[in-house]
């Protein structure tokens, strides 16, 4: 379950403007972007969403364009919303069914922030089954938890502190790990360091796709 709403977007940097790749896939591209809180999982996906011509899909944006549409199931995830509850799994999958089945989508997507769970990863293979496609790759940005604790506290909200940050790391490594090992065992799994600088990562995850798709 999950609700992801007051999650913002991360900033794309300058760097974007030298990070491209010859266009040599051929295959579609289906990638999901696993890592904790502060792995950069998220601008690498907006910069490989630029690269490749697909869209880099958070959780929080599925919510808020469902919510936006006005539609039976935009309505329900309003109410789960603004009551305050986390948005339950069949609800999630159902958002991302709706968004994975949109014309932009068709060729690929990235998707950010989903699947969490070992419950989730069998939606998302069930609905990418009744969409007729298949994911393609795993990407997995980490990084030690010293650095990543550094990154948490340099842009913390008020009440954020090392222990509640430590915490936070905790629980996300006890809910991803079995991700991590189940795709793994699936030979989906490619991991990338993101103890390094922006371009750094985004030059290892531009050699893992090109890779991958030739």
């Amino acid at each position: 379950m999950q609700n992801d709403l007051a999650i913002h977007e991360p900033c794309v940097p300058a760097c974007i403007g030298s990070y491209a790749m010859t266009d040599n896939r051929t295959t579609t591209t289906r990638i999901v972007m696993l890592g904790p809180p502060g792995s950069g999982k998220g601008t690498q996906a907006a910069l490989l969403s630029e690269v490749l011509g697909v869209p880099a899909i958070s959780t929080g944006e599925m919510l808020r364009q469902a919510i936006e549409t006005g539609s039976e199931l935009g309505l329900r995830v309003a109410e789960i919303v603004g009551s305050g509850a986390l948005v339950d799994d069949p609800t999630m999958a159902d958002v991302v069914r709706a968004r994975l089945a949109q014309d932009d989508a068709k060729d690929g997507f990235l998707l950010d922030g989903y699947p969490r769970t070992i419950e989730q990863v069998r939606a998302l293979d069930r609905i990418l089954e009744e969409l007729g496609v298949a994911l393609e790759m795993v990407i997995f940005v980490d990084a030690p938890e010293r650095e990543l604790i550094r990154r948490a506290l340099a842009r913390r909200r008020e009440d954020d502190t090392e222990e509640v940050i430590q915490h936070r790391l905790t629980v996300y490594r006890e809910k991803t790990q079995p991700l991590v090992e189940h795709y793994r065992e699936k030979g989906q799994l490619e991991t990338v360091d993101g103890d390094k600088s922006i371009a750094q990562v985004a030059t290892a995850v531009q050699h893992l796709v090109s890779r991958g798709s030739n």
